[in-house]
């Protein structure tokens, strides 16, 4: 009789647990007035052991001490910084406008709602746990899990001493003038949103809603941030060389992978199949808002991959982040056209919707490479993202698993492909003598991550389906999720009579 409380109870629960934790872990100094108190600095972890960093950069220095071009270099990366995390949460709106477009306008309101609720969890359980487990100062297994503790602290805090300005809390220093903590958190936070939306179209028009948040919480809370944390944390793929730039892998095949167990379990949309395995296309609502969206998607990868080169200042800090996003613009432009021109050949007619996705193909083929390609490799990259998406596609229909905005194909294969690719093209990471070695190091790293997302994440689905909390019935489906699970319709009475469902 209480079935729809389980979701938001069970959801609650997981934020309660986090902020529990973050209560344990959690320094006691929220009392000091005019500093923020918080988890310590990854930079001091950073530090040399018994050395300080330079003059300006400590607790304590004067501020006067931070040189004018010190001061300018952190001020450059941290507005830079910002400018493209914005960027990045700006790619939801990109997700929820081509998952939108390419699905039934009954199920527009729900869509939605998962794509602000992603960003919303998605910030919420990174700042209570996410964030300390992938950039860990401290490890619970060496290499693999970390310490989770909870917030921020603010850096580049003043007080005055004896009449001097000192700092309370000294800017963050990391090999050099690198940009403030809030700025850090607001880029990362914006990729772990990211990783969790994919998600959102694997599944759309048959999950519940509750069902989605329960998912969302774990994948930002621990999923991502673990695995993210065994590359971006210096876990142990790390120290084994792998390279994965901006999160072909680390992100996009997390989320690709997670939405294919997703896929799985849920099992395909009323009518996607008869009743001898025919594929019967469920054609979008509107491509107008899925074009739409690809465009946001690509400008947002503007702050996506150039952003993850970290520091801008400087002549070559510079010019790379602008090469980066030379290199990305032709993986976008040449999956494009290899999608279009594959599936034109396949189907008789250029498809748009393959064009559309062939460009985010690749997008997503050159975001692990992208700082260390030419632009031919680019080009080479990003084509053979773009068929990969065509045949992906393809691929699971003749599998009878229903994608419907092909989000597997896109994230989840691409992401494998640019991972791949990484130790094809591109100059060799430190310690890795051979091509050959460092396309093992690649394959494995790569498998070890997509398992991970796969395995762990199929766990979770199975667990809400056993429980009966993982889809909608057949007449809530047949009504659309707008209605059945938000009680309300996207469009007017009039103009949504004349939307094809």
């Amino acid at each position: 009789m209480l079935d729809w409380l389980r979701a938001p109870l069970l959801t609650c629960w997981i934020l309660t647990g986090a902020i529990g934790i973050s209560l344990a872990t959690s320094p006691a100094v929220y009392a000091q007035e005019d500093t923020v108190a918080a988890t310590e600095e990854v930079a001091a972890e950073e530090a040399v052991e018994d050395e300080s960093n330079p003059a300006g950069w400590n607790d304590g220095d004067a501020v006067a001490d931070l040189s004018y071009d010190d001061a300018n270099d952190y001020a450059i990366n941290t507005l830079i910084m910002f400018v493209c995390a914005v960027l990045v949460i700006f790619m939801q709106a990109g997700f929820a406008m081509v998952e939108v477009g390419l699905n039934s306008a009954k199920n527009t309101i729900n869509i939605l709602s998962k794509n602000v609720m992603d960003l919303a969890v998605g910030v919420l359980l990174f700042l209570l746990i996410g964030y300390s487990l992938m950039y860990p100062g401290t490890w619970i297994s060496e290499g693999y899990l970390g310490s989770p503790s909870s917030f921020i602290g603010r850096d580049a805090q003043v007080e005055t001493v004896d009449g001097t300005e000192v700092w309370a809390s000294a800017p963050a220093y990391s090999d050099g003038a690198y940009a403030s903590n809030s700025a850090d958190f607001l880029f990362q936070v914006a990729f772990a949103a990211t990783a969790a939306t994919i998600v959102s179209g694997a599944v759309a028009g048959r999950m519940k809603f509750g069902a989605y948040l329960v998912y969302s919480a774990i994948l930002t809370g621990l999923i991502y941030p673990i695995s993210g944390s065994w590359k971006w944390g210096g876990g142990f793929l790390d120290a084994m060389g792998f390279q994965d730039f901006a999160g072909s892998v680390v992100v996009h095949a997390v989320g690709g992978f997670a939405g294919l167990a997703g896929a799985i379990f849920l099992g395909p949309r009323l009518g996607r199949y008869t009743a001898d395995g025919k594929s019967v296309p469920l054609p979008g609502h509107n491509i107008a808002f899925a074009a739409l969206g690809v465009f946001i998607l690509w400008v947002g990868w503007y702050g996506f991959n150039p952003g993850s080169q970290l520091t801008y200042s400087g002549a070559v800090n510079a010019e790379a982040t602008t090469y980066i996003a030379v290199t990305t613009t032709i993986g976008a432009a040449a999956g494009a056209v290899a999608a279009l021109v594959l599936g034109w050949g396949m189907f008789s007619k250029p498809d748009l919707t393959m064009a559309l996705n062939g460009v985010l193909g690749g997008l997503v083929s050159v975001t692990a490479n992208c700082d260390r390609i030419t632009q031919v490799e680019a080009m080479i990259i990003g084509a053979v993202g773009g068929a990969l998406v065509v045949i992906g596609i393809v691929m699971l229909d003749k599998l009878k698993i229903d994608d419907p905005v092909g989000a597997w194909p896109v994230h989840g294969l691409c992401g494998v492909w640019g991972g791949i690719s990484t130790g094809i093209f591109g100059d060799l990471p430190d310690g890795i003598e051979t091509v050959g070695a460092f396309i093992g190091v690649q394959a494995i790293s790569t498998v070890v991550i997509c398992a991970w997302a796969f395995i762990t994440m199929s766990i979770v689905f199975a667990v809400l389906k056993a429980i009966g909390l993982l889809r909608v019935s057949p007449e809530e489906e047949q009504a659309g999720l707008d209605i059945s699970e938000h009680g309300m319709h996207a469009y007017p009475a009039d103009a949504g009579a004349k939307v094809t469902s």
